[in-house]
């Protein structure tokens, strides 16, 4: 898939799941619920336990999801993402040998960004999407006043969001949304865990599709 399909791809479906666990073992598991849950897009970060052989393995069971590689900060961690078969790169730094290395292997990367120099700083590294992060602590207004600065930017969210605030985020403008322990709880464990998993990736994939009406 070639990079601008895959860029395609995450504009379009707007929810990037972020999985960040604590017990290796589970994050198959956690991936078959939220597909299960009409998950598309998975980001697994590079502290999750072997997270390049998970990134390896998610490629070859869910050929048509798009499965990234999140908390990106080095380029060693890069190069390693990026040899497992990730189809995107996610970092909460700015960073510009990152973007460097998904150039070489032709993916798109979604990079952290806190103040307007930093955004700037990504937009001229050439970074694809701005991940405004932390963006549940930054807020919507400050997220509004930089529209005007950014207004050719695209920018997900990340940080802090979840079912009761997603509708304003995406009100205001954002073109994506990072969702993290909203859905996958770092200490998931257990199948009652997992059946949680299913149930809220349906209810935000019904949201998405509802443009902003959630139902229970």
């Amino acid at each position: 898939m070639r990079k601008e399909e895959i860029l395609d791809g995450l504009l379009e479906e707007k929810i990037v799941s972020i999985i960040r666990l604590k017990h290796g073992e589970m994050v198959s598991k956690a991936i078959d619920s939220l597909v299960q849950g009409g998950i598309k897009v998975l980001e697994i970060t590079s502290n999750t336990p072997n997270f390049d052989i998970q990134i390896t393995s998610a490629r070859k069971r869910y050929p048509d999801i798009l499965v990234g590689a999140g908390t990106i900060t080095t380029q060693q961690l890069a190069q390693i993402a990026i040899g497992a078969g990730a189809q995107f790169l996610v970092t909460p730094n700015t960073n510009r040998a990152v973007v460097g290395e998904a150039m070489k292997g032709d993916i798109p990367v979604i990079m952290g960004a806190f103040t307007p120099t930093e955004i700037a700083n990504a937009v001229s590294y050439g970074a694809d999407i701005v991940k405004l992060f932390p963006a549940g602590q930054l807020g919507i207004s400050y997220y509004k006043s930089l529209r005007g600065p950014f207004a050719e930017t695209m920018f997900f969210a990340v940080g802090g969001i979840g079912i009761d605030n997603m509708k304003d985020w995406l009100d205001a403008g954002v073109d994506g949304l990072g969702i993290g322990s909203t859905l996958v709880k770092q200490e998931a464990n257990t199948q009652e865990d997992l059946d949680s998993i299913a149930s809220k990736a349906r209810q935000f994939k019904e949201f998405i599709r509802n443009h902003g009406r959630f139902t229970d």
